[in-house]
This record gives C-alpha cells, sequence and structure tokens, in this order.
C-alpha cells in the first residue's frame, strides 16, 4: 500500500461480529485510530445490515437485479471504498456467517447489469483484523486468513495483511499487548 497518500484514501470497516463492541471491533478501531485524521473511515455492521440467504439464480436467470435496502447499502459502500477492512473473529476455522453471507452476495454483484462490480473492485486493498480466543492464534486462524485471500486474488484487489489478537471474554483483546502495539502499525 502506497503510505504516502494514506490520507486520500477510503477505508471501509466491515464489522462482521455477532456481537457488538467486540474484541475484534475493539482491535480493528484501535488499528483505525493510527489513521491520519483526514483518511475517510466508513463503519458498518453486518448485525445492523442483515441480508437474506443467498439464491445462486446463475444458472436460472443469470442476471441479477439491482442492490435494494441493505444490500445496496452495502453493495455502495463496498465499491466506493479504496480499502476493505474485514473485521471478523474466528468462527469454526473462519469467517463469521454474515461475512461469509456478505461474500456470497459479491456472487449476484458480479451479475448485476450496469455494476460492473469486479472491474471495480480490482486494485482495491483488502485487510484482514480477528480476534480469536486460542492462544496458537496464527495456526487455528489459516483457513480464515486463506478465505479472504483468495478472494481478493480473485478479484484482482491488493493483500493488505492480517492482525490478529487473542481474546476468550468480553474486553480481554485490551490485555494483549502484542496486538495492540500492532494495532497501531498496522495500516501504516
Amino acid at each position: 500500500m502506497d503510505t504516502t497518500n494514506i490520507s486520500s484514501r477510503n477505508f471501509l470497516f466491515l464489522l462482521g461480529s455477532a456481537r457488538r463492541d467486540g474484541n475484534t471491533e475493539l482491535l480493528a478501531r484501535r488499528a483505525a485510530a493510527a489513521l491520519p485524521a483526514t483518511t475517510a473511515q466508513q463503519w458498518l455492521s453486518l448485525l445492523d445490515l442483515p441480508l437474506p440467504p443467498f439464491e445462486d439464480i446463475r444458472h436460472a436467470a443469470g442476471v441479477y437485479p439491482q442492490p435494494q435496502g441493505h444490500e445496496k447499502i452495502l453493495a455502495e459502500a463496498t465499491l466506493a471504498a479504496t480499502d476493505l477492512v474485514f473485521a471478523t473473529p474466528l468462527y469454526w476455522y473462519s469467517v463469521s456467517a454474515s461475512t461469509k453471507l456478505y461474500l456470497d452476495y459479491w456472487s449476484g454483484w458480479m451479475r448485476v447489469p450496469g455494476l460492473d462490480f469486479r472491474a471495480r473492485m480490482a486494485g482495491k486493498t483488502a485487510w484482514l483484523i480477528s480476534a480469536n480466543s486460542d492462544e496458537e492464534g496464527d495456526k487455528m486462524s489459516e483457513a480464515l486468513i486463506l478465505t479472504l485471500k483468495l478472494s481478493a486474488d480473485y478479484m484482482n484487489m491488493h493483500w493488505g495483511g492480517t492482525l490478529l489478537g487473542y481474546a476468550n471474554r468480553p474486553g480481554d483483546i485490551l490485555q494483549d499487548a502484542r496486538s495492540l502495539s500492532a494495532a497501531e502499525r498496522f495500516f501504516l
């Protein structure tokens, strides 16, 4: 990432936790606090923008309708961002259910006439911030990281990096000095 132009970038923080103000969000907010004040930030919680189950109609209709409601908010914010920060806890060795559902919608957005989703995603930067409750978090998070890295690769996006933290109970991340220190330099 070109850090000389970081203040002109637009960061979308996608909060994928099933808990508000959870450890992953706290870690993401610590990382975001280190961005220059002029760097645009948008924070969207997938709890606040629930999506219905994704229906794959590629082989039936082939064309998806224009996004509406919560889906439209998420699609527009995704396309407006230069940087997508996936803030998802480690759930069963991968992303949270709401984050996975959001990614499923990418399949539909690629087939919405005029949206040009895949072409417009190319060149953006994807990041991952995650807290997990296993002290061997780096090893346990491999599938989570790979899910998002492969998704970014498929969309011709850059991979910005991964910030992992250890936390079991609410607020525990504030005791993880290693991840808090890493958060302060994560985007820089």
